[in-house]
């Protein structure tokens, strides 16, 4: 088995434009085509000029002389001829526009990241190439072919960029036009679908194709009194523009990387409070008809200004956009600024009036203020143009009317949640009634026994079918450890939740398993809900049934159960290491993880390497129940460790320990010799909660139930606690005694003490060079993580000292606190830890610690205090 992965990993094909490392030079040589085939997307042009207009495109041209080819060097490569060189003009015919999706928008997909496309247009606006440079989709990267992707974006060649095209089933009465998506990347082709279209658009208009949308220009109303710096900031009058220096790759400084206020002078209250009178009435004398100023005060590490301004003056670090249409500044729209009369305004290294000069700006509209910065991937090194931008509308109260109403374009998830409302319901009924099934467990089992499991079979295999038909092959909703890596990513370097939010169906299943994880532990989702699993459990089940019963071997030795059940949390532990290396690489090393080419890729598609292995699992599926799922399964190790903490168990007796009745059937041999269940590898098939009321099959009923009979006695029904009613009237017997209950100070104390210190009061019993060994490496850890959650020191010595933390803590608990919680953290319930369950109490404790002190210091300003202030400069 391990072989075959290896082979999968180690055979996997280049993922054609996936991670594809492109030019240091392509986002700032003017020289665009001198990096990229730009005559793949324009076929017919043989020379092109250099980056004009902003945002940036290329001009296409052909030569109108039948001897243009002498235009070629020897070695035959296209010449690539400066614009303004009229010798060349009158030999050339302009046929179109080439231009890179990153220089006019930053829309991400699925994975966070752009998907840098390449698209040529000829001079009526029509889509004549399109072609992706580079994404970083992981179902596209060993899921879906590349084909299918190129099949998508030909989709758009012959098309007009201002046509109404959308992903999925068009509308001929609305103008809509529909495209055939991917299936299984339905995030990524919308996003896709946005980059071609607004790309297209911005330079249609700015080339003239398309006329610009003329807004009405504002007219402003008579607002008495001028306002202070605060109080034009709380009103919206003046907004601000924050980069921090890790936003763009840069080390965390004490200054950000840009802060940028800024404002509309041409409205009198806002200009007379910023300028003062005599200066607002200065500059609004020198405005022509048309023209809009507005004011950009700024500090940091990096100026507004750029340095374009000095070689060519032009201002190439900020720019407005409203709408499609970008509007720039040279030397000439620059006014200086010398004073802010607002009271309490900060403090500013440089300042400047802008000066936007076209009759299509209208500041009775939303528009954004965008800072152009160059980023730097801490993974790659590559560089790349990044815009950071923030939104400006004035005050209604400003405005004769109030503001416009307007229609915002919808986010990249609104569209794809809007598109799937059916399916979204019925989903979400299907968790609802998954959810209801297994919290009515009680009442299932006890009307089933040994020999007739019908109540508790039939639910579960209700449950077993619609996971693999509607959730699995239809909704392709399948959770993968690729998420929960995600998820550790975003906690440690950005939070972003329209990448969550990408996919409603997955979205929604994890919200349902992290809930049913804490409740009832990872059985619920991987024994009932999950997908692959149920078609694993439904093989080994049908082939039972048609004759293979004989050769199947439900269980292991229980001596090799227990080793190979650690490899899964070896491949967890693996795939969330590599992930900090490379998240790329951790990508394809989750492919031993069989569910995309089971529903989202379909093992027709797929080459040799994935088709062997999946079929190795679906013959060792035949023959064992869900050996996947029990000894490699990734996500079931991820699920495993926090199902540590959860608040309902199975019910157990007193004699499970010496009785093996349970564990001789329990197919996942989650029971070992002392009775007890192990949640972390309970599938929650039910079968020992059937045993716990069965009275012909539970021995301790079974006996029961004889000695009643043969004493005449009657049975009454059996109890919660899986006994038959004493006949002894309850007032007869001696009542316990209740124990007495703590207070909540005394209770929160304890628990504050057992959490957060893993020592016992012995620790002062210690000698006191021990105790102060003890005491210097708590702060030493402490500091660091502070350090790192201020961003002083990168995430993998954090990592590195978490762990050696929790390793430190593992020991030291299993000598001083051998002992974890048992049901419901309210409770005090305590049972004896083994190994295995002090380590995932204390991996899962110190992440949840951790994560609850970031959000708290972060919120109340302490990180950035401490970050900031100078007496401590030195610790960092």
């Amino acid at each position: 088995m391990t072989a075959l992965y290896l082979c999968c990993a180690w055979g996997l094909a280049a993922g054609g434009s996936y991670e594809t490392p492109l030019p240091a030079q392509l986002s700032t040589d003017p020289d665009l085509c001198a990096h990229i085939p730009c005559k793949d997307v324009l076929p017919g042009a043989d020379s092109f000029s250099h980056r004009m207009g902003k945002p940036a495109y290329v001009e296409a041209y052909r030569s109108k002389k039948d001897d243009h080819a002498d235009k070629k060097g020897d070695s035959g490569e296209e010449a690539h001829i400066e614009k303004d060189d009229d010798s060349e003009k009158d030999d050339r015919e302009l046929i179109g526009y080439v231009f890179l999706s990153t220089d006019i928008v930053d829309i991400p997909a699925y994975s966070g990241k752009p998907v840098v496309t390449l698209i040529g247009m000829d001079t009526r606006g029509i889509v004549t190439g399109v072609r992706v440079l580079r994404h970083s989709e992981p179902i596209l990267l060993l899921g879906i072919p590349e084909t299918e992707l190129t099949k998508f974006i030909f989709q758009y060649v012959g098309k007009f960029v201002g046509d109404k095209i959308t992903v999925g089933k068009g509308n001929a009465n609305q103008g809509m036009i529909g495209l055939d998506a991917i299936t299984g990347a339905t995030v990524t082709v919308i996003a896709e679908n946005q980059v071609i279209l607004r790309s297209g658009l911005a330079i249609a208009r700015q080339v003239g194709i398309i006329k610009p949308t003329i807004h009405p220009q504002a007219k402003f109303t008579e607002v008495a009194g001028k306002l202070n710096w605060q109080a034009l900031l709380e009103e919206g009058s003046i907004q601000r523009l924050k980069v921090d220096t890790t936003e763009v790759g840069m080390p965390r400084s004490d200054l950000p990387y840009i802060d940028i206020y800024f404002g509309y002078l041409n409205a009198p209250a806002v200009g007379r409070s910023v300028l003062g009178d005599s200066v607002y009435q200065s500059l609004m004398s020198r405005l022509k008809p048309g023209d809009h100023a507005i004011f950009l005060i700024a500090n940091g590490v990096e100026s507004f200004k750029g340095s374009g301004f000095v070689r060519g003056g032009i201002y190439d670090r900020v720019q407005v956009a409203q709408d499609m249409d970008t509007f720039t500044f040279r030397d000439l729209d620059y006014l200086n600024l010398y004073k802010i009369e607002a009271a309490g305004a900060p403090p500013y290294r440089e300042s400047a009036i802008f000066i936007i000069r076209s009759p299509i700006f209208s500041a009775a509209y939303p528009w954004n203020l965008v800072f152009l910065a160059n980023k730097m991937d801490q993974q790659t090194g590559t560089r790349t143009f990044v815009n950071f931008s923030r939104e400006y509308w004035l005050p209604s109260r400003y405005l004769e009317g109030g503001r416009p109403e307007i229609v915002k374009p919808e986010a990249t998830w609104v569209t794809v949640w809007k598109s799937r409302k059916v399916e979204t319901v019925l989903f979400l009924f299907w968790l609802a009634a998954a959810g209801t099934v297994y919290a009515l467990r009680d009442t299932l089992v006890r009307r089933s026994t040994l020999k007739d499991k019908r109540w508790k079979d039939i639910p579960k295999y209700i449950l077993w079918a619609t996971s693999i038909g509607f959730v699995g092959f239809y909704l392709l909703a399948v959770p993968s450890i690729t998420q929960v890596l995600t998820w550790f990513h975003a906690i440690l370097f950005e939070w972003r939740w329209e990448l969550f939010l990408s996919d409603p169906f997955v979205f929604l299943f994890w919200i349902f398993i992290i809930v049913s994880v804490f409740f009832w532990g990872r059985g619920m989702f991987c024994g009932w809900m999950c997908p692959y699993g149920s078609l694993s459990e439904i093989v080994y089940h049908v082939a039972g049934k048609l004759g293979l019963k004989r050769y199947q071997r439900h269980l292991l030795p229980q001596r090799w159960h227990d080793r190979l059940k650690w490899i899964k949390y070896g491949i967890f532990a693996g795939l969330l290491g590599v992930s900090f290396y490379s998240m790329g690489l951790a990508e394809k090393l989750a492919e031993i993880e069989p569910f995309k080419t089971t529903f989202l890729v379909g093992v027709w598609n797929r080459s040799w390497p994935f088709v062997t292995f999946w079929t190795v699992l679906l013959v060792a599926s035949v023959f064992f129940e869900r050996p996947f799922c029990k000894y490699l399964c990734p996500l079931g190790a991820a699920l495993a460790v926090p199902s540590t903490f959860r608040w309902w168990g199975l019910k157990r007796k007193q004699e499970c320990g010496p009785c093996a009745a349970c564990a001789v059937g329990c197919g996942s041999q989650a029971i070992d010799e002392t009775g007890r269940i192990d949640q972390r590898e309970c599938l929650l098939c039910l079968d020992c909660q059937v045993l716990y009321y069965d009275d012909h099959a539970c021995p301790p009923l079974v006996q029961e139930r004889k000695r009643r009979t043969k004493a005449g006695e009657p049975l009454t029904a059996i109890g919660a606690d899986g006994y038959f009613i004493p006949i002894v009237p309850a007032a007869a017997a001696a009542a316990p005694v209740a124990a007495a209950r703590q207070s909540l100070p005394k209770f929160i104390g304890q628990e504050f003490f057992d959490h957060v210190f893993p020592w016992s009061r012995k620790v002062l019993q210690q000698p006191i060079l021990l105790q102060a060994t003890t005491f210097a490496l708590v702060v030493l850890v402490s500091w660091v993580w502070v350090l790192g959650a201020a961003g002083r020191i990168g995430p993998g010595i954090v990592l590195g000292w978490w762990l050696a933390w929790s390793v430190y803590e593992l020991v030291v608990r299993m000598r001083c606190k051998p002992y974890v919680k048992d049901g419901p953290w309210w409770g005090r319930n305590l049972r004896p830890a083994s190994w295995a369950d002090m380590a995932s109490y204390v991996a899962f404790k110190n992440l949840l610690i951790a994560a609850a002190l970031f959000l708290v210091m972060k919120g109340t300003g302490v990180l950035d205090y401490l970050s900031g202030l100078p007496a401590l400069q030195w610790l960092y």
